[in-house]
């Protein structure tokens, strides 16, 4: 792992770390989920209008292509794209990507250290909510982080088919996860507000991590609906049988989760799983339903 460290930061960069520390961030979180929510019409138009020219939106993919289709600024943010507009890599030895982004940094495990950015690690256990059976499954394995912008679509996918066995939400700090503060706040998704869902597939035991931030007004699942808010201090978990009712069981490509505002997915893998991607490096971008990952034999 790369743990050369930074260059330290400016004095300018220094205040705006700071900033993150000070900043009330779940009334700035919620505040930005009341807003998120309002139907006000022609000035909701404006709003989505502004933020599309400055993040540079593609509106050609989307389902809906004007603002004015758009009656609140979260349907928006979650906007579906049009049909083929992210083909899924078809091979069934090749997972694909679960979404539009760019990688944080990807690799492997060290034991049971996961590379946040160069100079900062942090564990699995801290990840996984202090889970050291569940951690055990990954040590050495394969790990991808990836950032979602403001731009991105922010509809989550499943890399590979999977059968849902378990999910957790942990309470947490909610820093923004730019590149920028992965490279200075230690230990940030490991603190931050995070959904772990623990799936079955026939690359073995797969982890994918939706990281909460600042103005994340919310993360939601297809099986269980916006599961924050509320948000609780207590660690909350739901686990899923196999078969009947109550059984989740996703395709390959599937939407499984969106965001309200963007954030980070994580995957982990177990060792001797899985390939990356050779071209999966920190800041290279990447777009839903391209490959991911092949089987190892």
């Amino acid at each position: 792992m790369n743990l050369q460290p930074y260059p330290k930061p400016s004095i300018t960069e220094r205040i705006k770390i700071a900033a993150h520390y000070l900043l009330p961030q779940l009334l700035l979180t919620q505040c930005a989920g009341w807003l998120a929510q309002r139907r006000w019409g022609k000035v909701t138009h404006f709003i989505i209008d502004r933020f599309a020219r400055h993040y540079r939106v593609n509106w050609q993919e989307a389902q809906k292509s004007k603002p004015g289709d758009y009656a609140t600024f979260n349907e928006f943010f979650t906007r579906t794209l049009k049909d083929g507009a992210r083909p899924i890599i078809a091979d069934e030895n090749t997972l694909c990507l679960p979404a539009d982004g760019r990688v944080s940094e990807s690799g492997t495990i060290d034991d049971n250290r996961l590379l946040q950015a160069k100079g900062h690690l942090f564990t699995l256990e801290d990840l996984l909510a202090g889970d050291t059976e569940l951690a055990a499954q990954f040590r050495n394995g394969t790990f991808l982080t990836t950032y979602l912008s403001p731009r991105d679509y922010h509809r989550v996918h499943m890399p590979c088919a999977g059968m849902l066995r378990r999910m957790i939400y942990v309470s947490g700090e909610l820093f923004s996860v730019n590149p920028f503060l992965a490279e200075h706040v230690p230990n940030l998704f490991a603190r931050n507000e995070r959904l772990i869902c623990l799936f079955d597939t026939e690359f073995g035991s797969m982890v994918q991590i939706l990281v909460g931030a600042t103005v994340t007004a919310s993360i939601s699942t297809v099986w269980a609906g916006v599961v924050n808010p509320p948000r609780t201090a207590a660690v909350r978990q739901w686990d899923y049988p196999e078969s009947g009712d109550g059984a989740v069981i996703l395709r390959k490509g599937e939407e499984m989760g969106a965001f309200r505002l963007g954030s980070t997915v994580i995957n982990l893998f177990p060792h001797g799983s899985i390939r990356l991607n050779e071209r999966l490096k920190a800041g290279v971008e990447t777009r839903m339903g391209e490959t991911m990952a092949q089987r190892l034999s």
